[in-house]
């Protein structure tokens, strides 16, 4: 039975997820973020969250199972499904009114599929979310899992993050990095683990063509690990009512690299649902 507390949702005795929720003022939309694998509320909370409540819009930010103050049961799969399911069930509790999902990487495809599955929103906002799943891709993703088993995310970083982001971020936050010394495992057990591994089974053939409502793609042209440029032309032409921004100058991480430019990005697409 699902019970509403204070920013938590009660899902089972051991199974719920946290949320921060904000109302928006008059008539405005509601932007609800839809996290990567390894995101957390904190990620948009910095700077997107707080610029788009300035402009009016409501917003709701949640962890998946799995992620910060969000648990989940023993033996339970944190695949897609369970994580579309999450959603669905936060919006029906919660009720934001006028809701836009925004979600990035991977957090856009269980956005795609909870508009699919019914879910009254009336927009999208995707970030660097179009890819084709290949053995390329698979092979990345098993290499994440790979390295986190190893050392953790300090390790994963290290190894990733020069690819992920953009050469501002690079030039701004090298000296952060290459500093862990000894890399620690990640518990397999941990939540961020059991959602990287559930993962690899993550169907990403979304049939783009069925999502009849206004949707922004934002890619970012330095992402040096998950944009394929034929990929995403291929897929922006299958997504009926869509506009697209290229930004040269950011990668994969777009709330992290270019917060302020995002949330303007978001206002903006916004405005049409006034």
């Amino acid at each position: 039975m699902v019970k509403l507390g204070t920013n938590y949702l009660e899902l089972g005795p051991r199974d719920g997820f946290h949320f921060e929720y904000d109302a928006p003022s008059k008539t405005k939309p509601t932007l609800v973020f839809v996290n990567p694998l390894t995101g957390s509320t904190a990620a948009w909370q910095e700077v997107v969250a707080p610029r788009c409540r300035e402009a009016g819009l409501g917003t709701l930010c949640w962890n998946f199972r799995g992620q910060a103050d969000s648990p989940f049961s023993d033996n339970l799969v944190l695949n897609a499904d369970l994580i579309v399911g999450d959603l669905l069930t936060l919006l029906n509790v919660i009720k934001p009114p006028t809701p836009v999902l925004v979600g990035l990487s991977v957090g856009g495809l269980y956005a795609c599929r909870g508009a699919l599955a019914g879910a009254s929103v009336v927009g999208l906002a995707l970030l660097n979310t179009l890819r084709r799943m290949g053995p390329r891709l698979a092979w990345v993703n098993d290499a994440m899992l790979a390295a986190v088993r190893v050392g953790g995310f300090p390790l994963l970083m290290d190894l990733y993050l020069p690819l992920l982001t953009g050469q501002v971020f690079q030039a701004e936050n090298r000296a952060k990095y290459l500093t862990a010394g000894s890399y620690t495992p990640l518990d397999p057990n941990h939540g961020h683990f059991k959602l990287m591994e559930a993962a690899g089974s993550t169907d990403w053939d979304v049939p783009y063509e069925r999502l009849d409502l206004p949707v922004l793609t934002i890619t970012g042209m330095q992402d040096r690990v998950f944009f394929d440029m034929d990929d995403v032309k291929l897929l922006r032409q299958r997504l009926p009512r869509a506009d697209h921004l290229e930004w040269n100058d950011a990668g994969h991480l777009l709330p992290l690299e270019w917060p302020a430019r995002l949330a303007d990005a978001l206002i903006d697409f916004s405005k049409r649902f006034d």
